[in-house]
């Protein structure tokens, strides 16, 4: 059974860190583009970042660019967000995802084919 399960989520003050994980079982993670989405009340779902199988090239969204880094862990069959100097702003569910296309590495939804749980980030004092 293909599964992401994702973790770390929860209640941190501005200008600190969390890590999520998302742990893949049923497939090769490090075959896939993978890709982390979020989700605020009254919003779009909107990508953060991806990287790509093929050639591991990264994107992030300006708004997390120079605060969050994708990465992914082959022996563990896991991939990571780190969050640093985080801001009310960043507050939403964030969702795990992967593409089997190896080239994948877009901020459209619909073009991923497996999808993490979601779990709560909540930036407050």
């Amino acid at each position: 059974q293909v599964q992401l399960v994702e973790s770390g989520g929860g209640l941190v003050q501005p200008g600190g860190s969390l890590r999520l994980s998302c742990a893949a079982s049923g497939f090769t993670l490090d075959d896939y583009a993978i890709g982390w989405f979020r989700q605020a009340p009254g919003k779009e779902r909107e990508g953060v970042s991806c990287i790509s199988s093929s050639d591991g090239r990264t994107y992030y969204a300006d708004s997390v660019k120079g605060r969050f880094t994708i990465s992914r862990d082959n022996a563990k069959n896991t991939m990571y967000l780190q969050m640093n100097t985080l801001e009310p702003e960043d507050t939403a569910v964030y969702y795990c995802a992967a593409d089997r296309r190896p080239f994948g590495c877009s901020f459209s939804p619909r073009e991923y084919d497996y999808w993490g749980q979601g779990t709560q980030v909540t930036v407050s004092s």
